[in-house]
């Protein structure tokens, strides 16, 4: 696997994470019918709260971002972008899986919305995540704390 690390997101990542997210939902979202190149960077800046976001650094490199939103008593799991080249080997897994460990202590649900037919969908579902409901653009997920790990 590849060596990673969480870093506190600042102000300052706010562009180059925009950036990262054009090139990580390109795909999904031109099969929508849905990409526009100035709003998929602009819906990033507008939700962009770096209190509740880390960037995920390889290498001493930006590889991607995550964002855990305190939502009354549960948290949205948001703004989870891994460079392409990195997808599929272990990385984002190993930060999920670190998140959901602190989620786990505090007896915290946690909810995301994936775009339909994403990959990224089947990584959610190995962790625990279950479809809650879903519509033409959005699968919206949760997972229950796993109450072994409190």
């Amino acid at each position: 696997m590849v060596d990673w690390r969480l870093r506190p997101a600042s102000t300052a990542d706010v562009e180059a994470v925009a950036e990262l997210r054009a090139v990580v939902l390109r795909a999904d979202l031109e099969r929508l019918g849905r990409y526009d190149e100035q709003r998929v960077r602009q819906r990033l800046r507008d939700g962009f709260a770096p209190a509740h976001t880390w960037t995920i650094e390889v290498n001493g490199i930006l590889a991607g971002c995550v964002a855990l939103r305190p939502a009354e008593g549960d948290y949205w799991l948001e703004h989870f972008y891994l460079a392409p080249e990195l997808q599929g080997r272990g990385v984002g897994s190993a930060v999920l899986g670190r998140l959901l460990e602190r989620c786990d202590r505090e007896g915290a649900l946690i909810r995301l919305n994936v775009l339909q037919g994403s990959p990224a969908r089947r990584l959610y579902e190995r962790h625990g995540f279950t479809v809650e409901t879903e519509d033409e653009v959005d699968v919206f997920m949760v997972r229950d704390p796993d109450p072994a790990r409190r």
